[in-house]
């Protein structure tokens, strides 16, 4: 600026002293005459690039900024430089906020931009999928209008957002959401979704596991403990009294140790590494030891039938597979009325290889069957334990499974029977080895 000044001061100084000079040599006449020509001349120079300024900032641009005279050259570079400035400024502008959006919408969590009316500025698709909204044509809409929620509202209301609000949702599926709103200027405010329905299960699963193990212990101990008082208030034990007694007090004993050892097997089954033993698991020889189990807790009550239509054997742990296929086992004895049959299966499957157990018991109604591998579920809890079942041998199943990258599949009909299915992938199978090869 002060450039362009100097410039203009000396331009009219030099206007000046030129009129001077003719005003002596010819006179006053001719001297204005010069002065006003240059004076016009200078006019109709910066007129025109006023008009130029003029037109650039209608559409300003550092692209389009003017090529100027002299001093007006020096104002069009500075033009030109801060609009060049304001440009990349803008462009970095334009990127921070892009990779904020999409950070906004890449989070697992929901995002909701609410202005001071609580209307929607802003949403991510995470919002979109917890709370039924539309990206499209709930912009602009209050956020109250849209969730329907006593609870919510309330919370809304209140204007304490320092605890988050759990909603549970039922349709269009179950889900479990903590709410929680976050004022993020004088005006606006965030509203910040979290998915917790695992969560909630798993704590679920949590309470109910504690519930059912207190349960299962307190039964046997009671029994126990009340055998030991009735003999503690008797001076001399009746034989008779002991002889009745101690059985029952054995089985207690027993059905408390089946219990620890499967809570046992199921904490080292989900502690254990991922990858399982790489041995090569004899099937025939697994297969007749399973038949003579079976015909051992069966007493003669059952028809035991094996069928092994594959030669194949699996790669895996010996000890997990072995306990695994025991359980579908001792749950088929277990739930098969006398004089049934119990029928052990290992076949191939195309690619696939398949262990299953089919029993003509009692059967399974249809609603239990997605929830019999979790730990401690009963379809009949008095039939159950009269049975003598930990409630445990399926989620050992599922564990033992799952470490082999196999699969359960269970069909049963009540009063027809049950088939209890793993099925194993083509990466776990093995060749059979021939006698004498090592």
């Amino acid at each position: 600026m002060r450039e362009f000044l100097q410039r203009t001061l000396i331009g009219a100084l030099v206007v000046a002293f030129l009129s001077l000079l003719v005003w002596g040599a010819l006179g006053a006449v001719e001297a204005l005459s010069l002065a006003l020509f240059c004076v016009l001349l200078w006019l109709a120079f910066h007129l025109y690039h006023i008009a130029l300024l003029l037109r650039w900032l209608r559409h300003p641009g550092s692209e389009r900024v003017p090529d100027g005279f002299g001093s007006w050259h020096m104002v069009f570079m500075t033009l030109y430089r801060q609009a060049r400035a304001q440009s990349q400024n803008k462009k970095k502008l334009t990127n921070v906020l892009e990779r904020f959006i999409s950070a906004g919408e890449a989070m697992p969590d929901g995002v909701v931009v609410l202005d001071e009316h609580d209307r929607i500025e802003w949403l991510n698709p995470s919002a979109v999928e917890h709370l039924g909204l539309n990206r499209k044509e709930d912009v602009g809409n209050q956020i109250l209008n849209l969730v329907r929620q006593p609870n919510f509202h309330a919370y809304m209301a209140a204007d304490n957002f320092s605890q988050p609000l759990i909603l549970r949702f039922v349709q269009p599926s179950e889900r479990v959401l903590a709410i929680q709103l976050v004022p993020f200027d004088s005006t606006r405010k965030l509203l910040l979704s979290r998915d917790i329905t695992q969560l909630e299960r798993v704590q679920t699963v949590h309470r109910d596991f504690v519930a059912n193990v207190s349960h299962e212990l307190r039964t046997p101990l009671t029994v126990i403990g009340g055998f030991l008082e009735t003999f503690a208030d008797m001076d001399e034990p009746d034989p008779a009294m002991l002889k009745q007694f101690m059985p029952m007090m054995l089985e207690q004993t027993r059905r408390m140790q089946s219990l620890v050892e499967d809570l046992l097997t199921l904490s080292r089954l989900e502690n254990s590494p991922k990858a399982v033993p790489n041995e090569k698991v004899n099937m025939d020889e697994l297969l007749a030891t399973l038949r003579t189990e079976a015909e051992g807790l069966s007493q003669g009550r059952h028809r035991i039938v094996c069928e092994q239509r594959s030669r194949r054997w699996l790669w895996g742990s010996e000890n997990e597979l072995h306990s695994a296929f025991g359980n579908l086992v001792s749950n088929a004895i277990r739930y098969t009325p006398e004089g049934g049959t119990v029928t052990l299966a290992w076949r191939d499957c195309g690619q696939k290889a398949v262990f299953s157990v089919s029993d003509t018991g009692i059967g399974i109604p249809r609603e239990h069957i997605p929830r019999l591998t979790e730990r401690f579920y009963r379809v009949d809890r008095g039939r159950s334990r009269g049975n003598g079942g930990t409630g445990l041998g399926l989620a050992i199943v599922k564990h033992v499974l799952a470490r082999h990258h196999a699969k359960l599949e269970i069909a049963s009909e009540p009063d027809k029977g049950s088939t209890f299915s793993a099925v194993f992938g083509a990466e776990r199978l093995a060749e059979a080895e021939r006698l004498g090869q090592p």
